[in-house]
């Protein structure tokens, strides 16, 4: 069904095998016509990638800002493989997009360094809202595959 993708990563290669995985996902509802379309992706690919509808488990908080602590409060309760940040952040007339690009970033590799757990950062930062569009169903996915890819890689390791 997937063939290999960009990275060349064929669908059925083991980093890829979501079976005994589990995921969540931290939804910002901003701009939510994009964030639920690239939320959607994510978890039709984790289904598709063999993870299991009962381990994808999924949040929403207001904004890209809010999403680093409720990656942090899911990675403090433990039990997941990885977590998913999606988002989206259209640049505007002032420095608050700068601002909420760099902070929501920053704080997602953060929970993610911190807690040594896999965080597939799909916050999309775009100049305005036909990029966001051209770009939500694609990020969705890739952030699923990496998610998965990053899990198994960090079982792998030990």
């Amino acid at each position: 069904m997937f063939g290999a993708d960009k990275g060349g990563i064929a669908a059925d290669d083991q980093r890829l095998n979501g079976k005994k995985l589990r995921i969540g996902i931290v939804q910002a509802r901003f701009n939510s016509a994009i964030t639920d379309a690239l939320t959607l992706a994510c978890k039709e690919e984790l289904l598709a990638l063999g993870v299991a509808e009962k381990d994808v488990v999924h949040v929403s908080v207001p904004g890209a800002l809010e999403v680093p602590l409720a990656l942090q409060a899911l990675a403090e309760k433990g039990g997941y493989d990885a977590l998913v940040a999606t988002g989206c952040i259209i640049r505007g007339e002032t420095y608050h997009f700068e601002l909420v690009a760099n902070e929501s970033g920053a704080g997602v590799s953060r929970v993610g360094l911190d807690y040594h757990l896999p965080i597939a950062n799909a916050i999309l930062t775009t100049e305005d809202l036909p990029q966001a569009v051209a770009r939500q169903v694609d990020k969705g996915r890739d952030a699923a595959r990496v998610a998965v890819e990053m899990a198994n890689l960090l079982e792998s390791i030990g």
